[in-house]
């Protein structure tokens, strides 16, 4: 087909391993019938964007049901032409070497000598090429099993019956309104799993927070109840080498309990929720202070002292944020808290935060960077601080005794806007923060949050019981 790449799979490319396939048919005849699937007709399985995650998610799909290609095709969407730099090539040589099954797999599949002619600097790979011999460009050290790839956006969608959602929340608005011209004359709605976890902000009718749930919404019209959200705490590379980890769907009643059972792993337990679009909000604060911790970090030589009061003092924050955005805040603090934990510890977020306070990286790179993808933080800390700064949104200061935007009550925040926005300060300037005598007890911010009456319904697009359903 013209765009594809088209790789089968085999049992024992299952991350150097066979694994026990019990009960894995049964699964999936289960989720056909839900879907509605007839005897002989494919499930279609499309992730959208091979960033890091998005591009495990494909692989574990294809490590436990790829084998049953009478029943189901998964295949992953990135856009041609991303071409590998010489040195991403060198260490890439190195990852094929240092693994035996790998290197055995591409010998036997003629595929080794085209990593060794570009280790030369002879030629030069594609990130859609080494994609299907499972090799994300954004994880180069943790190879995959080996993909479907897919680089025609309408021949990847048109008619997949799930679509999973892998890209950046950046991108999520203009990929989706391309993909739903291919949709106009579809009979059956697709259900779609989105994984990002940016936010953007909108002023008009009134300050709210836009998901990427709610961009898909817009740009494809495809009911929110088709719409779901997976979140972690996860880490994408650990998750695939069979880490114990768990993750939330969230969406409507409708599919999420059989998308929950068919994602289901012995290493990767999926629950389900009905909360979707403040799970999705939750999933975009920590990226914010995960890179202030990433800045802390670097510039006290990884002290724990100062990376637990830094923690004290973001937590106390995204626990004050959570109470504008919900009336039972206390349903979020587990998630939150698990999530901002394994982000701090090894997100891509609090990586850049420390590149950037060593000064191995520039704001002026941009906030996609080669290796890691996009960092949804920055963007973030730009909406959030845009929202928490309208004063149609104020809160009663309890000191000062009188009304403030919700942001003067958040220092790390409009520090990091200070540092990553508006570039008026260095990093350096995160510490200052920290250290600010008029800085306030953390423990005195969550009391003023569970004290006091600050649920702004609005904030997620509610307004008197009401959504918000202009496009935005």
């Amino acid at each position: 087909m013209v765009g594809s790449i088209e790789v089968m799979t085999r049992n024992s490319y299952s991350n150097g391993a066979i694994n026990s396939y019990n009960g894995l048919e049964e699964k999936l005849d289960e989720f056909r019938r839900v879907l509605g699937k007839a005897d002989g007709d494919l499930l279609k399985i499309v992730s959208v964007g091979a960033g890091a995650w998005g591009s495990v998610f494909a692989a574990l799909l294809q490590d436990s049901y790829g084998q049953f290609r009478d029943k189901v095709q998964i295949r992953i969407w990135r856009r041609p032409g991303r071409a590998v730099d010489r040195a991403t090539a060198e260490h890439l040589f190195e990852v094929i070497n240092s693994r035996e099954d790998v290197l055995r797999r591409l010998i036997r599949r003629c595929a080794y000598l085209k990593y060794v002619e570009a280790r030369l600097g002879d030629r030069t790979l594609y990130a859609d090429e080494i994609l299907k011999d499972g090799f994300c460009l954004n994880m180069i050290d943790t190879p995959l099993c080996p993909l479907k790839v897919v680089t025609n956006l309408q021949e990847a969608v048109w008619d997949a019956d799930i679509v999973v959602n892998g890209l950046p929340s950046t991108e999520t608005r203009e990929i989706f309104e391309e993909i739903s011209k291919y949709w106009n004359e579809r009979i059956s709605t697709p259900v779609i799993i989105s994984l990002s976890k940016g936010i953007e902000a909108a002023l008009d009718p009134v300050p709210h927070i836009i998901t990427p749930t709610q961009m898909i919404h817009w740009a494809t019209g495809v009911p929110l109840e088709n719409i779901l959200y997976l979140g972690g705490p996860n880490i994408a590379s650990e998750i695939y080498n069979k880490e114990y980890a768990n993750a939330r769907i969230c969406g409507a009643g409708k599919w999420r309990k059989a998308v929950a059972k068919f994602l289901r792993q012995p290493h990767f337990i999926v629950w389900d929720n009905s909360d979707l679009v403040t799970h999705e909000v939750m999933g975009g604060l920590k990226n914010v202070y995960a890179i202030g911790a990433g800045m802390v970090a670097a510039l006290t030589n990884e002290s724990a002292t100062s990376k637990s009061v830094y923690f004290a003092h973001c937590t106390s924050e995204m626990i004050f944020i959570t109470h504008l955005l919900t009336e039972e805040p206390e349903k979020l603090a587990g998630p939150l808290l698990a999530d901002t934990y394994v982000t701090l510890l090894k997100g891509r977020n609090a990586w850049y935060g420390q590149m950037i306070a060593k000064g191995e990286l520039s704001l002026d790179m941009g906030d996609s960077i080669t290796g890691k993808g996009m960092i949804q933080g920055v963007s973030a800390v730009g909406a959030f601080y845009e929202l928490l700064s309208q004063f149609s949104l104020s809160v009663q200061h309890p000191e000062e005794n009188k009304p403030v935007a919700p942001v003067e009550l958040c220092p790390i925040l409009k520090t990091l806007y200070k540092i990553l926005i508006k570039r008026e300060q260095q990093p350096c300037g995160i510490l200052q923060a920290l250290r600010d005598e008029t800085l306030n007890d953390p423990r005195d911010r969550i009391e003023i949050a569970q004290s006091h009456a600050f649920y702004r319904p609005s904030l997620l697009g509610q307004v008197e019981n009401n959504t918000i359903t202009a496009k935005n």
